[in-house]
């Protein structure tokens, strides 16, 4: 899929009154001939930027190595869409380290799916900000991981490539959205990997998988050459094998990027220097309302009161607070997720208005994917669509608006709690891994798309960080505790992570 010019044409006549009914306009047969002859003049100017040469930054890319789709010996667990080496600087702190990437991030030279059949063969000339910055601290990126299709899934089985599977037991599946980053990490395949979360797609299947993920606080990390669902909740962060390794990550990628429309004044910190596994230096909001969701394994909830009793006697602060407004979290979440997908997709997947960088290769593959190939959107994909458009149509982005305001109220909800305690803690999700199911309905592969939620995409459209570390097991599959944290204070969630880690851990 090459760039191609737009050498953008006048609209007939007929295309006027097409796109003026597409605003409500019923134009009279005059202004439609007023109209037809002023366009020409108009788009006079687009010519120019015809002529003139894209600013936005490419990189020349000849001695990459576009790597391969591994079979199944190779890659047992369908953790993977390519297999690469892209090697960066020859030192600095991640020199040695080898790096998965998910498969919505852009790595000049290598083929970009995001997991969907509409965009294979695709071939970004571009490294997402967050690659330029791994490779530049000396990172070996060895892959592109496999994830949901086009991301609007929490569960692992809705990729076109099929299931990734579970690194714990074959028997289920990893999680997602970022499904093949959380398998390769816990499988030993990458060290560490980059996941993307909007509703939970790091955390989900790091709780699943048995490994640790940070969402780290919304625009600390800059999205530049990611592919996202919406501004507003779009995250990018690390997973790993341990809490050190994730806040060693951080330390790479967070930080300022004047291209990303998402950043404002972005703190940033030592995420590895902070950490400390003194127990006795952390004070844990226990959220009363992160557990017995109707979704709710009890064995879950078990495992993490658990691990955090234990947690207590090893002298960390552990008391019960409660904020019934987290159950509104995922009804907030879902109507600014639902309008925002629709809008991005509208948008040919990468929006409008904002001030930054915008990726025109992708935007142009994108445009001439969806118009060809809409039918093979996933269905929890098809669904988000028909009922955010209808949502924005219908009720003039009523709810949509309304929930973003929600979603601040919720946010100084959190604040007021989190001004009392380090962290929150509660279930990262409320049930363990699914099992495998090769046959499902459109219904049940929606339904366990985005039943593991609630406690997740709240922080999503508040913009908390948080993490997922391994507590326990429930009939043998990994839980994880999710600990959650001041806006910007990630180094704080991550030295309780460390100390829960470090005491605790994940083998009850």
């Amino acid at each position: 899929m090459s760039e191609q010019p737009p050498n953008v044409q006048p609209p007939t006549p007929e295309e006027i009154r097409e796109k003026a009914a597409d605003h409500h306009i019923d134009l009279t047969d005059e202004e439609v001939a007023d109209f037809a002859n002023v366009i020409p003049d108009v788009l006079a100017g687009y010519e120019r930027l015809d002529e003139l040469v894209d600013p936005r930054p490419r990189i020349e890319h000849t001695d990459r190595d576009p790597g391969y789709k591994p079979g199944v010996e190779e890659d047992p667990l369908n953790a993977f869409v390519t297999k690469c080496r892209v090697s960066g600087a020859d030192d600095g702190p991640l020199a040695g380290y080898e790096v998965g990437i998910k498969d919505n991030v852009a790595v000049a030279g290598v083929e970009m799916t995001l997991g969907s059949k509409l965009f294979e063969g695709y071939v970004p000339t571009t490294d997402a900000t967050v690659v330029t910055r791994l490779l530049d601290a000396g990172a070996t990126i060895t892959g592109k991981l496999n994830m949901e299709d086009m991301a609007f899934s929490g569960s692992g089985e809705l990729s076109a490539t099929g299931p990734v599977l579970n690194p714990r037991d074959e028997d289920h599946i990893a999680g997602g959205s970022s499904s093949g980053s959380a398998a390769a990490v816990a499988s030993g395949d990458v060290d560490v990997a980059i996941g993307g979360d909007q509703g939970g797609s790091i955390r989900i299947p790091a709780s699943w998988s048995g490994i640790v993920g940070h969402k780290p606080t919304h625009s600390l990390v800059p999205y530049t050459g990611i592919v996202g669902l919406g501004r507003s909740f779009d995250h990018a962060g690390p997973m790993a094998s341990s809490v050190e390794d994730c806040a060693r990550v951080l330390n790479v990628v967070a930080g300022k990027d004047d291209r990303d429309p998402r950043q404002g004044v972005v703190p940033t910190d030592d995420y590895v220097g902070a950490l400390d596994d003194d127990p006795e230096a952390v004070t844990v909001g226990v959220l009363a309302e992160g557990f017995g969701h109707e979704e709710s394994d009890p064995g879950v909830d078990e495992a993490v009161h658990g691990a955090l009793d234990e947690f207590a006697a090893t002298g960390a602060e552990v008391r019960e607070v409660s904020l019934p407004m987290h159950l509104d979290g995922l009804p907030i979440w879902n109507a600014i997720a639902m309008e925002a997908t629709a809008a991005t997709v509208r948008s040919e997947g990468v929006g409008h208005y904002g001030k930054g960088s915008y990726d025109t290769q992708f935007a142009d593959a994108f445009g001439r994917a969806r118009r060809a190939q809409a039918d093979d959107y996933v269905a929890t994909l098809k669904l988000t669509l028909v009922l955010g458009q209808y949502l924005a149509d219908e009720y003039r982005s009523h709810y949509y608006a309304k929930a973003q305001n929600l979603s601040r109220e919720l946010a100084g909800a959190y604040d007021d709690l989190l001004a009392d305690v380090d962290v929150l803690a509660m279930p990262t999700t409320p049930q363990t891994a699914h099992e495998r199911h090769p046959e499902l309905s459109r219904v049940e592969a929606i339904d366990r798309a985005l039943n593991m939620l609630p406690n997740t995409a709240p922080f999503d459209v508040t913009g908390h960080p948080a993490a997922s570390v391994p507590c326990g097991t429930d009939d043998g599959l990994p839980v994880g505790l999710m600990l959650v944290g001041e806006r910007f204070d990630d180094a704080t969630v991550l030295r309780a992570a460390h100390a829960f880690e470090q005491h605790v851990g994940g083998g009850h």
